[in-house]
């Protein structure tokens, strides 16, 4: 009968127990919401196919064509007779390899702000004792996060995040500029050699007449050997500007993100090069205002701040420790006790000091960070414009100068050669001299558009009337303009 009695109660016991099993697991599995685990997927890289894939990369690209439709929000004739700025652009935004690796970052970034979400998983503790099943003990303790740390986590991680695609945005602005030069060396290339082949043609042709005028002992041999050294000099400009035509090329195609043969038969134009922004429309105050508030490391790093200031308040509330609180559960031969159960831990040895002072640190050196990058943005605003200013001054000196000689000097030469009133190497010379002057102007156009291109590069901002339209870039990870960067 006794037997029967502590039989009965250790089946009861057990029943209890098995009770408390059932509950607890409906519980975890109520908190995971049957979250399925995920599984390793090996994605090996092979170096030969990635070069592969990148030397058959090329601008006919049929992705490369949605991509810039969906850019532009509207169809195109495909393949583009002339690659301008815009179009370059995004066929970079769509090839280069380091928009890539931004995004990827951002996607890090953002997972950052997954974990920071996640809750605190529960925990069971089993301990069987001795004699076992007479002595058993279990229980289910659930963290509870106190202070607000978790809040101060999420925080942090949304800064960061926001700092990853600031950055990103950084970068598409770095890859916008250096199409922007490289285009610029290319069209100015490809101009100057078509100025380097008509002053050869020209002085070509004056040492023939100078040679006839020699025979017929008009002139001295010495003219007849000063122009033939001249066309030598000028031959030789003209196979140095060939060169920096195929080097210009590369350069493109490298900023790109092709090889180059990826540029095919491309044509590649700058409507407007000549039409350099007044001086009247980029003032010292409005320039410096947007080198402080629209630079991208300037908000990049008021991000990077408002992140450290977030990780300084979760350092301070860890001051105060997290517990775990959970019902318990015994069973002694045959009772059963259930009692609830509170763990935490002891701020008995420190109070949190070092990672406090760490942080406090860490902020003081984003603050200082955001105030020295506001300083070398205005002082990188001012030099720029006052070199944007003297290049312009220059362009304008140069083309007042060709118009002297096109539209005055020449009519003249040209009118008293036709009533024989001077002979044609008199105009020759005038003409001559309108090449070298067409030569002058183009390096001074050069020179202000490269100086504009810095300007542009402080502000971060598109300075050219032509090119002053926001460029959409969908991507994977974020959508970004690359006027005025809109994360």
């Amino acid at each position: 009968m006794v037997l029967q009695q502590t039989s009965g109660s250790i089946r009861k016991g057990f029943h209890s127990f098995y009770l408390y099993l059932f509950v607890c697991a409906a519980i975890i599995l109520a908190l995971t919401g049957c979250t399925p685990t995920q599984r390793f997927r090996s994605a090996p890289l092979f170096p030969s196919e990635t070069a592969t894939k990148l030397e058959a990369r090329t601008l006919d690209d049929p992705g490369l064509k949605a991509f810039i439709q969906k850019s532009l929000g509207r169809p195109m004739d495909w393949p583009p007779k002339a690659w301008n700025l815009r179009l370059l652009t995004l066929a970079a935004f769509y090839f280069n390899p380091q928009i890539q690796v931004a995004r990827d970052q951002v996607t890090f970034a953002q997972a950052g702000e997954t974990t920071a979400r996640m809750h605190p998983n529960p925990s069971v503790g089993f301990s069987p004792g001795i004699p076992s099943p007479y002595l058993i003990s279990v229980d289910f303790l659930v963290p509870v996060v106190t202070a607000g740390k978790r809040r101060y986590q999420i925080q942090q991680a949304q800064n960061l995040s926001e700092a990853a695609r600031l950055n990103l945005a950084q970068t598409l602005w770095a890859v916008r500029k250096g199409v922007r030069s490289a285009l610029l060396n290319e069209v100015v290339a490809e101009r100057d050699l078509e100025v380097l082949r008509l002053q050869e043609q020209q002085t070509s042709q004056r040492v023939e007449r100078i040679a006839e005028q020699v025979q017929a002992g008009e002139l001295a041999r010495p003219v007849l050997a000063a122009s033939r050294l001249n066309l030598i000099n000028t031959q030789l400009a003209e196979k140095a500007s060939e060169g920096r035509v195929a080097q210009a090329k590369a350069a493109l195609a490298a900023a790109i993100g092709v090889p180059l043969s990826g540029l095919g038969n491309a044509r590649f134009a700058w409507k407007g090069l000549e039409q350099l922004p007044s001086l009247s429309t980029l003032s010292l105050q409005q320039v410096r205002r947007q080198a402080v508030l629209n630079r991208l490391d300037v908000r990049q790093a008021l991000a990077q701040y408002q992140a450290a200031e977030a990780y300084l308040q979760l350092q301070i509330a860890r001051q105060y420790p997290d517990f775990q609180i959970g019902p318990g559960y015994q069973y002694e031969e045959t009772d059963n006790f259930f009692a609830p159960s509170l763990s935490l831990t002891l701020p008995i040895f420190n109070r949190n000091q070092g990672p406090i002072a760490q942080a406090e640190a860490a902020r003081r050196q984003a603050a200082d960070n955001l105030v020295a990058i506001q300083a070398q943005a205005i002082a990188q605003s001012e030099q720029a414009l006052a070199r944007y200013q003297a290049a312009y001054a220059m362009a304008q000196d140069a083309r007042k100068a060709l118009l002297n000689i096109r539209q005055v000097q020449e009519p003249m030469a040209r009118s008293a050669y036709a009533h024989g009133q001077s002979d044609w190497l008199t105009l020759n010379t005038v003409l001559l001299q309108g090449t070298a002057a067409a030569s002058a102007w183009l390096n001074a156009v050069y020179q202000a558009q490269a100086a504009l291109g810095q300007l542009e590069n402080v502000v971060q901002r598109p300075l050219e009337p032509q090119d002053s339209t926001p460029l959409v870039v969908p991507g994977n990870a974020t959508n970004l303009t690359v006027r005025g960067v809109r994360p």
